[in-house]
């Protein structure tokens, strides 16, 4: 039986064991498998909007709670990042500037 099918569609962030060591995730639970659930990410690369999607296994989930933190839309990032470099940048004055006739 899914055991997280009460938050598919949700944001959410999980601690889980790769081997050695915890991992934390965030994402979208876009399925529960009853053995492993299935997260979901979308982010901006080149220009171009891309999703990747991740399995965790049940054995290998050590905490799951429902994010509380809104997914950063790929573009709004991007351009809030260019507006906020255009409006730190001065006009540095030109040294050997030649004389307008």
């Amino acid at each position: 039986m899914a055991q997280y099918c009460k938050l598919l569609g949700r944001r959410i962030e999980v601690q889980y064991r790769a081997g050695d060591i915890f991992l934390p995730a965030t994402g979208t639970l876009v399925a529960d498998s009853g053995k492993s659930i299935f997260l979901e990410e979308h982010f901006e690369q080149r220009g171009q909007v891309k999703s990747f999607r991740w399995e965790i296994p049940y054995p290998f989930i050590i905490r799951l709670e429902e994010s509380v933190t809104p997914p950063a839309n790929p573009r709004d990032a991007a351009q809030s990042e260019l507006g906020k470099a255009l409006s730190e940048t001065r006009k540095a004055p030109l040294k050997n500037r030649p004389e307008e006739a």
